[in-house]
């Protein structure tokens, strides 16, 4: 355990509440880091979300920055995400001291170059390879505006990607995205995203349901949603529920003219946490094989058996624990083989073997401390 360690972090955005991707991690590393006795200064853009008091429990500071999102930042060099995150007191607050910085994601290190001068400690953590990322976006954007904002996006964070090669270190999310920065820096390492979980809470025998959650309003889960549906829902009589965040009305049209799927709206925390652990398969689909998905740490903890394709466990050291299936072909046959099995104690103590390994909050906050102290 670390004492009397302090440490800034620049967040892209309030990490509280914890309630989507990106912010989870966030949140739950400065949980896990404070109880480990770090002390925290956090830095945060402040756009669409309002401060929030419960993270002063875990940080000695807290600090809120404006994000401006002018139309003259769309015409710069710099890539939007980084360029609206330039807030001038964000550095003067850094270099009040000469503590390490931990700036989460390339949105947040406009002032990394200035900052290395200083003979500062930083750690960048990647959520994301970026560039690839904003290029999925435009894949799945219908908007031709939106598309074009995107593609421009992707093409300015892969020039600007070559800050990474600093004299720094780069806390990667998944081994395939730890494979990529370390041909860009060597000092690139494996940090599994943080999560809400100390313990597995499972429940044993059979569901009655087949779950896919996620934010419905995403045109990647749409596009998941559409074709759980029409390819699989349409050929098989058990249930389904598609539970998340602001459905678009694609979803909701479809979901009307098919008896066996049922559509759960913006639902509570436990309400969602309930219909993961009560479904007897998790189905965890995606087009794009960034990052890292928090459904599937979801729904590893807490659900049943999960199903779940290459892209969504790329690189996350994860597919032992899932069923990894691709076309509806072979996912309905699987559907089919585990509404046969009940889930048992055993089943959970293989996965808890596993799990407890790979994403341990405590353990993958010591990692993160441990660097900090060779420095």
């Amino acid at each position: 355990m670390s004492h009397n360690k302090e440490i800034h972090i620049v967040s892209f955005n309030i990490p509280y509440p914890p309630n989507y991707g990106g912010v989870i991690d966030v949140f739950y590393k400065i949980r896990s880091l404070s109880k480990l006795g770090v002390k925290i200064h956090l830095h945060c853009f402040k756009y669409d979300r309002p401060e929030s008091q419960k993270l002063e429990k875990y940080c000695k500071s807290v600090n809120y920055y404006d994000r401006p999102k002018s139309l003259k930042f769309f015409f710069s060099e710099l890539p939007f995400i980084v360029n609206t995150r330039s807030n001038i007191e964000l550095y003067n607050n850094l270099i009040n001291d000469s503590f390490p910085i931990f700036f989460e994601g390339l949105h947040t290190t406009y002032f990394l170059k200035e900052l290395l001068k200083k003979d500062r400690q930083i750690i960048v953590r990647s959520h994301n390879i970026e560039h690839d990322y904003y290029r999925a976006l435009a894949k799945n954007e219908t908007n031709i505006f939106r598309k074009l904002f995107f593609l421009s996006e992707a093409k300015k964070l892969k020039r600007y990607e070559k800050i990474l090669k600093s004299n720094i270190s780069i806390a990667a999310i998944t081994e395939k995205d730890l494979s990529y920065f370390k041909q860009l820096n060597k000092n690139s390492f494996l940090l599994p995203a943080f999560h809400p979980f100390n313990e597995l809470d499972i429940k044993t025998g059979i569901g009655d349901y087949i779950l896919y959650q996620g934010d419905l309003s995403v045109n990647e889960n749409i596009e998941a949603v559409t074709f759980i549906i029409k390819q699989i829902a349409t050929q098989i009589s058990y249930n389904f529920i598609i539970a998340g965040r602001n459905p678009h009305k694609r979803i909701t049209e479809l979901i009307k003219k098919h008896k066996n799927v049922q559509l759960v709206s913006n639902p509570e925390h436990n309400i969602m946490t309930e219909l993961i652990q009560n479904a007897h398969i998790n189905l965890l689909l995606t087009s794009q094989s960034t990052g890292i998905k928090l459904k599937l740490i979801n729904a590893l903890y807490t659900g049943r058996y999960c199903i779940a394709n290459n892209k969504m466990i790329d690189g996350t050291q994860l597919e032992s624990l899932c069923s990894v299936k691709n076309s509806s072909d072979e996912i309905i046959k699987e559907i089919d083989i585990l509404f046969n099995k009940s889930f048992s104690e055993n089943n959970i103590f293989e996965r808890k073997q596993t799990l407890l390994k790979i994403v341990n909050n405590t353990e993958n906050a010591q990692k993160l401390i441990n660097l900090l102290d060779k420095n």
